[in-house]
């Protein structure tokens, strides 16, 4: 009897522990119902500006730029190029190979890139430069006109 009462009580006991098993949670499953979070780059806050067009049309988007510290690749590219302030951008890499290349892609289109070392680590492959920054944005607005697969170009603000 009391092997009985033994045995009850164990079943009773081992039953009551059971765990419902729960599907895993994870801080990176994706869950569809809480929007995206979109991260920036730490201290380009502070640097990254949008502004206004200096001619306004109603379509236009505006024109992201970027001030930075910025040095040339080739001695070639610095002397026709280091009195000017304002790049416009085609390109941004982390590797130089990858500029590059990309640079002979532009070229095969007819643009005259050159690439310049940012000072966050990375290559700007910059199709024009410019003194006034009426001239670079008129230039941005062609590009975009002209090269829809283009019109993420941005401006950079040498420092």
């Amino acid at each position: 009897m009391n092997r009985i009462a033994f045995f009850v009580a164990l079943v009773v006991v081992l039953g009551a522990c059971k765990t419902v098993k729960q599907p895993a949670q994870s801080e990176y499953t994706s869950d569809n119902t809480v929007p995206t979070k979109v991260f920036t780059v730490p201290g380009s806050e502070t640097k990254t500006e949008v502004s206004k067009p200096v001619e306004t049309v109603a379509d236009e988007k505006p024109i992201a730029i970027r001030k930075e510290q910025v040095s040339f690749t080739d001695q070639l590219d610095q002397s026709k190029n280091e009195g000017n302030t304002y790049f416009v951008i085609l390109g941004s890499f982390g590797q130089l190979d990858n500029a590059k290349n990309y640079r002979t892609t532009l070229l095969q289109e007819g643009f005259t890139p050159i690439i310049l070392h940012s000072e966050t680590g990375y290559y700007r492959v910059c199709v024009n430069s410019y003194k006034q920054e009426a001239e670079a944005r008129s230039r941005v607005a062609q590009i975009r006109q002209s090269f829809e697969k283009y019109s993420d170009v941005w401006l950079l603000i040498k420092e």
